[in-house]
């Protein structure tokens, strides 16, 4: 079909170079987008009498019906055309006739595709953040059941000390609870309209930026016109966002898996979000978390196409910029799809609470609190601290835990010891004394659990929905 942007040409474009140049196959997301924005770009012109009203009702009359059409199936967008914004304009001519050929006045393919991108981004960040959300309600509720679950922490994969299941949970709590505040910041800091902005510099039409902007929900227009139609910082702070979820997202899903395996048996993960063995029957796969852990490699990519893509490019528009898209929308549905499954995970998994109070216990995790009774007992911290690494020695030899020893046996070791050790040693104590802000403590925990429910209630999320 002829081109938009045609008459400066004198014959058709290579069928090689039309399709490489084309991105209709991936910008179709675009439609709803493209066609908000246009409305508002004619109600707007109408207002500064650009147009006449007889001409705006007509135009937003003809893309209103080609929305609905593409909606219910009617209307199909096909590849014989160049890009969403050809394919809007084109059928709108089709309609309306002549009138449809003024929607273009004001504004060019530049302003018009960072106007889509921006609302298209801005509206994945607001779904990407209740999905988060979402998780951390999950999340909120294991920690609300689990204050009393004990179970070993770690260092370098080995056995530290004393926590709770609450506590664990929490801390990954923390880090999503961070990742809605980063998705907040690149809300607020994206949300300006470059609509208005031309090619790049502007245009002699007398429109009102600011007046567009509030149709679209943006809090003003942009303020530069070259910055604005070659900006995609917004893209890659989202693509960076993306990542440290999937970050997030892949260490969680790493200590499922370990939790998972037949050595620790913390977890039992439902059967819905695990896979069987095509040959050893026994098995039971932590697919979803390996999946997960897997695809955060691929939002990774997505960053750094677009970190490179953007890094020589000089002002303004290049056609560069429409490698923005492919794995800026395959990031998004991957982060999405893996947010749903790793809530649903979490939501239906089951936890061996005796399995994980059994493994603090034989992993010597009150090690350090036996050091701290002999600290108040009166003996200097190195000296306790090599008191101890002696008994941890004696009870490997043994195949027990400190707390399995008589009396008689810590005797043996520092004459320092008595019978209130076995309660200052005990699991519970040691995490029950643990009170300091974060600690693992239940009474700490509880405090964070109801600053946590306060947080969940009181959002951003909800606001910019309306």
């Amino acid at each position: 079909m002829a081109q938009l942007w045609g008459g400066r040409f004198t014959k058709e474009t290579d069928k090689l170079v039309y399709n490489f140049n084309a991105s209709i196959s991936f910008d179709q997301k675009f439609y709803v987008q493209d066609i908000e924005g246009s409305i508002a770009h004619v109600v707007m012109l109408e207002k500064q009498g650009i147009l006449t009203k007889e001409e705006k009702d007509a135009i937003v009359k003809g893309l209103t019906g080609i929305r609905q059409d593409v909606e219910n199936g009617t209307l199909q967008i096909t590849e014989e055309y160049e890009d969403i914004h050809s394919f809007v304009e084109a059928n709108l001519i089709e309609r309306i006739g002549d009138a449809g050929k003024k929607l273009h006045t004001g504004r060019s393919r530049n302003d018009q595709v960072a106007l889509d991108m921006r609302m298209y981004t801005r509206m994945e960040v607001i779904a990407v953040d209740g999905l988060v959300k979402t998780l951390l309600e999950t999340l909120l509720k294991i920690m609300e059941e689990n204050t009393e679950t004990y179970m070993p922490g770690f260092t370098h994969l080995q056995k530290a000390q004393p926590v709770t299941l609450a506590h664990h949970i929490g801390a990954y709590f923390e880090m999503f609870k961070r990742d809605r505040l980063r998705l907040k910041d690149i809300y607020h800091r994206m949300n300006y309209c470059p609509l208005g902005a031309g090619a790049l510099a502007g245009t002699t039409y007398p429109l009102d930026r600011h007046y567009t902007a509030s149709l679209l929900g943006f809090e003003g227009p942009t303020l530069n016109s070259m910055d604005s139609v070659s900006d995609r910082d917004y893209v890659i702070e989202f693509l960076s966002a993306l990542s440290t979820i999937m970050m997030h997202l892949s260490r969680f899903c790493e200590e499922v898996i370990i939790w998972n395996s037949n050595e620790y048996r913390f977890v039992e993960i439902d059967d819905a979000y695990s896979t069987g063995s095509s040959i050893m029957p026994q098995k039971k796969n932590p697919d979803i978390a390996e999946l997960v852990r897997g695809k955060t490699g691929r939002v990774y990519g997505a960053l750094i196409s677009i970190l490179t893509t953007m890094k020589g490019i000089p002002l303004a528009y290049n056609k560069d910029m429409q490698e923005d898209k492919e794995l800026t929308f395959d990031a998004i549905d991957t982060v999405k799809g893996c947010l749903a499954l790793f809530e649903g995970m979490m939501r239906t998994m089951k936890f061996n609470k005796p399995v994980m109070e059994k493994s603090a216990m034989m992993g010597f995790t009150n090690a350090t609190d036996a050091a701290d009774y002999l600290v108040v007992k009166g003996v200097p911290f190195r000296d306790a601290h090599s008191i101890i690494g002696k008994l941890v020695l004696y009870c490997i030899d043994k195949n027990c835990s400190i707390d399995d020893l008589t009396i008689d046996e810590l005797k043996s070791i520092s004459p320092v010891f008595e019978e209130d050790v076995y309660e200052a040693i005990s699991l519970k104590t040691c995490v029950e004394k643990r009170l300091t802000v974060g600690a693992p403590g239940p009474d700490a925990m509880q405090k964070v659990i109801q600053i946590e429910k306060e947080y969940l209630a009181n959002d951003w999320h909800n606001e910019e929905e309306k």
